[in-house]
């Protein structure tokens, strides 16, 4: 994983497909609550309140370089695994605080994005050649 140079392959990948994918299903719902779309369950009793369309804007902007960075992994670069921990980390925080808006989705994600990051932080790096 020198330089970006290699291919990446086994659980980088993995990684990288899921944060694509992340990423995308984040774009999309980033742009549903800048819309303040219906689709969202509405609760008042909840410590981490926010404005739908901030709340959205969050999303898509954590879609957007969660993309990025999953393309990043398929190139193996050093950097992508290590943003990708990150990233990964502050997807799976805005899943939890997430979690009355729409419950089910964001349990999930939350796992997803533990997988991302066990999978980033176990993979062993290319030896270069």
């Amino acid at each position: 994983m020198h330089g970006g140079g290699a291919l990446a392959s086994g659980l980088v990948v993995f990684a990288a497909v899921m944060l694509i994918v992340g990423g995308i299903m984040d774009v999309f719902r980033g742009i549903m609550g800048i819309a303040e779309d219906d689709v969202f369950v509405r609760t008042s009793d909840y410590a981490f309140q926010f404005n739908l369309s901030a709340w959205g804007w969050i999303h898509l902007i954590l879609g957007a370089l969660a993309i990025l960075i999953g393309l990043g992994l398929f190139r193996a670069a050093l950097w992508a695994r290590v943003a990708g921990v990150i990233i990964a980390g502050l997807m799976m925080l805005a899943a939890f605080a997430s979690i009355p808006y729409y419950p089910v989705w964001s349990i999930v994600l939350i796992a997803v994005y533990g997988f991302v990051i066990w999978a980033l932080c176990v993979a062993e790096p290319e030896s270069p050649v």
